[in-house]
Protein backbone atom coordinates (compact mmCIF):
# COMPACT_ATOMS: atom_id res chain seq x y z
CA UNK A 1 0.00 0.00 0.00
CA UNK A 2 1.19 3.21 -0.73
CA UNK A 3 2.37 5.32 2.21
CA UNK A 4 0.26 8.64 1.36
CA UNK A 5 -2.78 6.03 1.08
CA UNK A 6 -2.52 5.41 4.76
CA UNK A 7 -1.68 8.69 6.16
CA UNK A 8 -3.36 11.69 7.37
CA UNK A 9 -1.87 14.85 7.39
CA UNK A 10 -3.21 17.19 10.07
CA UNK A 11 -3.68 21.22 9.22
CA UNK A 12 -6.61 23.52 10.27
CA UNK A 13 -9.83 21.90 9.89
CA UNK A 14 -11.99 20.62 12.22
CA UNK A 15 -10.64 18.13 14.43
CA UNK A 16 -13.49 15.90 13.36
CA UNK A 17 -12.84 16.24 9.67
CA UNK A 18 -9.44 13.94 10.45
CA UNK A 19 -11.13 11.61 12.82
CA UNK A 20 -13.82 10.85 9.94
CA UNK A 21 -10.93 10.45 7.53
CA UNK A 22 -9.01 7.99 9.59
CA UNK A 23 -12.16 5.94 10.34
CA UNK A 24 -12.73 6.11 6.32
CA UNK A 25 -8.66 4.62 6.23
CA UNK A 26 -10.02 1.87 8.30
CA UNK A 27 -13.22 1.00 7.05
CA UNK A 28 -11.30 0.78 3.37
CA UNK A 29 -9.09 -2.31 5.11
CA UNK A 30 -6.65 -0.38 6.20
CA UNK A 31 -5.09 -2.01 9.49
CA UNK A 32 -2.39 0.68 9.94
CA UNK A 33 -2.96 4.51 9.63
CA UNK A 34 -0.32 7.54 9.98
CA UNK A 35 -1.31 10.81 11.64
CA UNK A 36 1.63 13.40 10.92
CA UNK A 37 1.71 17.13 11.94
CA UNK A 38 3.89 20.12 12.39
CA UNK A 39 4.39 22.77 14.46
CA UNK A 40 0.95 23.98 16.36
CA UNK A 41 -1.11 21.58 14.28
CA UNK A 42 0.83 18.56 16.84
CA UNK A 43 -1.53 19.13 20.25
CA UNK A 44 -4.57 17.95 17.53
CA UNK A 45 -3.07 15.24 16.09
CA UNK A 46 -3.03 13.88 19.45
CA UNK A 47 -6.63 15.22 20.09
CA UNK A 48 -7.54 13.53 16.55
CA UNK A 49 -6.01 10.19 17.76
CA UNK A 50 -7.79 9.75 21.51
CA UNK A 51 -11.17 10.92 20.03
CA UNK A 52 -10.50 8.16 17.63
CA UNK A 53 -9.32 5.70 19.94
CA UNK A 54 -11.61 6.43 22.70
CA UNK A 55 -14.90 7.42 21.05
CA UNK A 56 -15.22 5.22 17.68
CA UNK A 57 -12.77 3.05 17.38
CA UNK A 58 -12.02 1.16 20.91
CA UNK A 59 -10.15 -1.63 18.78
CA UNK A 60 -7.76 0.68 17.53
CA UNK A 61 -4.15 1.40 19.60
CA UNK A 62 -1.56 3.55 19.55
CA UNK A 63 1.41 1.53 18.74
CA UNK A 64 4.68 4.22 17.83
CA UNK A 65 4.75 7.88 18.47
CA UNK A 66 7.64 9.93 16.58
CA UNK A 67 9.05 13.18 16.98
CA UNK A 68 11.73 15.69 15.24
CA UNK A 69 12.74 18.75 14.06
CA UNK A 70 12.74 19.93 10.62
CA UNK A 71 14.64 22.62 9.56
CA UNK A 72 12.53 24.30 6.87
CA UNK A 73 14.11 27.48 4.92
CA UNK A 74 12.18 30.75 5.13
CA UNK A 75 11.13 33.58 2.93
CA UNK A 76 14.70 35.79 3.94
CA UNK A 77 16.86 33.04 2.83
CA UNK A 78 17.06 31.59 6.59
CA UNK A 79 15.89 28.43 8.38
CA UNK A 80 13.83 28.10 10.81
CA UNK A 81 12.86 24.73 13.14
CA UNK A 82 9.55 23.10 12.97
CA UNK A 83 8.95 20.34 15.73
CA UNK A 84 6.72 17.21 14.07
CA UNK A 85 4.92 14.60 15.22
CA UNK A 86 4.09 10.59 13.68
CA UNK A 87 1.60 8.93 15.62
CA UNK A 88 1.45 4.51 13.77
CA UNK A 89 -2.42 3.59 14.97
CA UNK A 90 -3.16 0.05 14.45
CA UNK A 91 -6.77 -1.42 14.26
CA UNK A 92 -7.00 -4.76 16.59
CA UNK A 93 -9.72 -6.31 15.04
Amino acid sequence: MDEDENTVFIGSKETMNYVMAIMEQFNRGSDEVVIKARGRAISKAVDVAEITKNRFLETADITDIMTETEELEDEGGGSTNVSSIEITMKNKA
